[in-house]
């Protein structure tokens, strides 16, 4: 089939990528031409394992092309993926600017049937917004509206495993509606979606407002439980519990399960802080005060902070001498992904109270230096006192103690004694609770995780 991505993004690149993997000829189109300008050159102006050699064997076979010509980007697809950027907006809502403007592209150039899919994550009743911008122009040329139908399609990609998540989902959630265009339209995602639905079909039909929902239901659920056992976590250590125990306790319940329990230093990326905000936006418009999710919110950004607080409370409040070793910058392992990270609150804070820190991340260090310059635009002597490192054990050379925000898998198992060695004191602040604190007790290393009979 002949597919359009709109926006070369981190969604884009994914689903066209993955589309062109199954067969389909897939044409991304970006406004950006320094990001097309990467792709044609053979890199990718994003980390996620897999894409670079599935972008590269796709292009190879023809099946995948970037460009910035909307009109020839238009005339290709018979279906058009919309993923283009939602950024918060200064209220919390979710801009739309880029959608609506997509939209209207496609409406100025197109002369045949389209399904027009928001594959972008957008608030309950953007179809019916990008379905009024495409007939607005449409009837500027005299074409009829029945030739296109507005399709929701939400993404759920984890970064740092979005390929694996697209190729082999858990569910692909369609919304149509419920006209003769909308039909046409359900049985060409049908078709588009049949090689997913091989072993087992994972497809749900709906429609497109329950589609718009269900993505934002989904992150504000999973943002919920984050929330829910870093609040448990703090509790922990309190009381002298371990969150750790806790979390396999409770996880072990059917009903509740495993998945994203969790404690650590909050929740960052792309989705789950402008999305709980976008929904609580929504409601908000509708009447409706969604007091959980405020509470979400307002826990997770409490929770960026709370390995300074243990810091503070171990050194005092004047950090002015002090060198902290920070392991770990992007906001998840397996991805370059600084965006609410909550390694830029820890620095900004530890440097704010005078101490010097040596970092370092296996992947995110370009892109660390590029949102520390932005996070200390004010404060230029400030980013003097931070220092990017290629190596994590250099990091830690004569530091006061190791502060550990991600958990990329190549801290799980550090050289303990090297470590030991290299810090001036033997102390771990571990704010993924990688370490065991009996484990860390006999080695010698003072240790203080979230929630961990610290």
């Amino acid at each position: 089939m002949k597919v359009t991505i709109i926006g070369s993004g981190y969604v884009g690149l994914v689903t066209g990528a993955c589309l062109a993997e199954q067969g389909n000829n897939v044409f991304c189109v970006d406004v950006d031409p320094k990001k097309i300008e990467i792709l044609n050159s053979g890199g990718v102006p994003i980390y996620e394992p897999g894409l670079k050699e599935m972008i590269e064997r796709n292009r190879a076979a023809g099946r995948l092309q970037f460009s910035t010509d909307i009109a020839a980007s238009v005339a290709h697809g018979d279906i058009q993926f919309i993923a283009v950027g939602t950024p918060p907006d200064e209220d919390g809502s979710a801009d739309l600017q880029y959608v609506v403007a997509a939209a209207r592209n496609i409406g100025r150039h197109m002369t045949a049937p389209k399904v027009i899919v928001d594959k972008s994550t957008v608030p309950v009743g953007t179809a019916d917004k990008v379905q009024a911008a495409i007939t607005e122009e449409l009837q500027k040329r005299s074409l009829s509206p029945e030739l296109c139908s507005v399709v929701s399609n939400p993404e759920f990609l984890k970064e740092g495993a979005a390929v694996e998540d697209f190729m082999r989902p858990d569910r692909i959630v369609i919304g149509t509606q419920n006209t003769p265009a909308g039909l046409r339209a359900k049985e060409q995602m049908r078709k588009l979606y049949a090689p997913f639905n091989r072993n087992h079909e994972r497809t749900y039909y709906m429609d497109v407002k329950s589609a718009e929902l269900t993505k934002y239901a989904a992150n504000a659920m999973l943002a919920t439980r984050i929330s829910f056992m870093n609040e448990l976590a703090n509790l922990a250590d309190l009381v002298g519990a371990d969150i750790e125990a806790v979390r396999q306790g409770i996880g072990s319940d059917s009903r509740i399960g495993y998945g994203f329990l969790y404690s650590g230093t909050g929740y960052g990326g792309s989705c789950f802080p402008k999305d709980v905000s976008a929904l609580s936006k929504t409601a908000i418009e509708h009447g409706r005060d969604l007091r959980i999710l405020d509470a979400v919110e307002s826990v997770n950004e409490a929770q960026k902070y709370i390995l300074v607080e243990k810091i503070e409370k171990r050194f005092g409040a004047d950090l002015k001498g002090k060198k902290f070793a920070l392991w770990g910058l992007a906001f998840k392992p397996n991805t370059d992904d600084m965006r609410e990270a909550p390694s830029r609150v820890i620095i900004q804070e530890l440097v704010k109270r005078g101490a010097q820190i040596v970092a370092h991340d296996p992947v995110a260090m370009p892109e660390t230096k590029h949102c520390l310059e932005m996070d200390f635009k004010g404060n230029p002597d400030g980013l003097k006192q931070v220092t990017l490192v290629d190596d994590p054990m250099a990091a830690t050379q004569d530091a006061d103690a190791l502060v550990i925000v991600t958990e990329w898998k190549a801290f799980h198992s550090p050289d303990f004694e090297l470590l030991k060695a290299k810090l001036k004191n033997p102390i771990i602040f571990d704010g993924r609770n990688l370490y065991e604190p009996q484990a860390m007790q006999e080695l010698g290393i003072e240790y203080q995780g979230i929630g961990r009979h610290n």
